[in-house]
């Protein structure tokens, strides 16, 4: 840890506290820790440590929003994402860092467009075959650049969730993806003790934030809430691209 600066450590500071509120408040500020993480951290080491304190706001998200789950969308996303995983892990393998960065932000981009457009039409939730084709890619950008948060919140925006069923639905999903990331990681020699040294100083925030979200959700808007998922989106696309 002695290597890292003040400037690294704010920057893990402001992307654990991001994840706290992105599972409890606003999934879409997901992108936000990527962004934090990966500009204070090697991009493969940033993933493991964020891997970490993502499960962590999981469990937090997971008890919060118990009660608020849609099974019946989480069981249509199983073979999908699983299958995603799978090209991920090989995709992650053999990609620099620039090309996974690259990918991911195209994919969201072009997500994002197909996202807005149906907005404009009738309020019809996505069908099954929709569900599989966004499973697929929120396995493979999660397991790639723990950037599956904006895929899945865009495909349950689709689903025409509120506000809390979208949360405790993601909440639930995200949880069972992240575990089944961990061997994957310890495969590739990304989790090591290094980066739990790291991780450990940061769970506080977590664990604050994810309280703070809990406040916010309760207070906030549909609208509203939908407007900063699909700014947030956009925002970490851009990034990923330039």
């Amino acid at each position: 840890m002695d290597e890292l600066t003040l400037t690294s450590w704010l920057l893990l500071s402001l992307g654990a506290l991001t994840v706290g509120l992105a599972k409890t408040a606003v999934p879409g500020a997901g992108t936000l820790a990527v962004i934090f993480f990966a500009s204070a951290l090697p991009a493969r080491e940033s993933t493991a440590a964020l891997l970490v304190l993502l499960i962590i706001g999981d469990l937090f998200a997971i008890w919060m929003y118990r009660r608020t789950v849609d099974w019946g969308i989480l069981r249509r996303l199983v073979w999908p994402v699983l299958a995603g995983v799978a090209i991920g892990t090989f995709f992650l393998g053999v990609a620099s860092d620039a090309m996974v960065r690259r990918v991911i932000g195209v994919i969201l981009l072009g997500l994002l467009g197909v996202t807005m457009w149906r907005r404009r039409q009738a309020k019809v939730r996505l069908g099954r075959t929709a569900g599989y084709g966004f499973g697929w890619l929120g396995g493979f950008t999660t397991m790639v650049a723990n950037a599956g948060g904006p895929v899945m919140s865009l495909y349950l925006l689709g689903m025409r969730l509120d506000v809390k069923t979208f949360l405790g639905t993601a909440a639930y999903f995200f949880f069972a993806i992240n575990l089944i990331k961990v061997p994957f990681h310890v495969g590739l020699g990304l989790l090591n003790l290094h980066v739990f040294s790291i991780v450990v100083l940061l769970v506080p925030l977590v664990v604050l934030s994810a309280f703070a979200g809990r406040w916010m959700a309760s207070r906030i808007p549909q609208r509203a809430f939908e407007i900063l998922v699909l700014g947030f989106t956009a925002a970490g696309a851009v990034y990923l691209l330039l």
